[in-house]
């Protein structure tokens, strides 16, 4: 256990969100998404439900903002607009993080294409179905706090 940090982020979680980069993508997936077929790295989080899995990542990732969209969900079925509860849980969980941001619904293939091409997939246990939703990673920004000019010999890879 570590403070601050949701106890959902394992190990093998919090590294690969650490090791992943500016417009890399991560798919969080309910029980029944055919993960091992498509994940380039797979991550079970055997157990748990997809809601606090997402809140979890979201505490310590990035979303990216320099794309207009960066936030997708699968559809139910090829119905574009159809909410499941699910779907309203997602979109309330994120807005609480990223209010100004849209999750996208993609249909069928375009999501299961961009799902294929994640760095990473979470498997949950999830049992509604459709409860699929991808995350692109943003940036941090150095604190733009004054000058923040270095000595010959300091070195501050953290922007302190």
């Amino acid at each position: 256990m570590l403070k601050g940090l949701n106890p959902l982020l394992s190990p093998e979680l919090l590294s690969t969100l650490r090791s992943m980069g500016h417009g890399d993508e991560i798919a969080i997936v309910d029980g029944n998404y055919p993960g091992v077929e498509d994940a380039r790295r797979l991550i079970r989080l055997d157990g748990h439900r997809i809601i606090p899995v997402l809140d979890a990542i979201l505490s310590v990732l990035p979303i990216d903002d320099f794309v207009q969209e960066a936030i997708f969900r699968s559809t139910v079925k090829a119905d574009r607009d159809k909410l499941d509860p699910v779907h309203e849980e997602m979109i309330d969980c994120c807005a609480h993080y990223e209010p100004h941001r849209q999750v996208v619904p993609l249909v069928g293939q375009e999501f299961y294409g961009r799902v294929r091409a994640a760095h990473a997939l979470v498997q949950t246990s999830e049992p509604r179905l459709y409860a699929n939703i991808i995350l692109r990673k943003g940036v941090i920004y150095p604190k733009a706090t004054g000058d923040h000019s270095l000595g010959k010999d300091e070195i501050d890879p953290f922007g302190y």
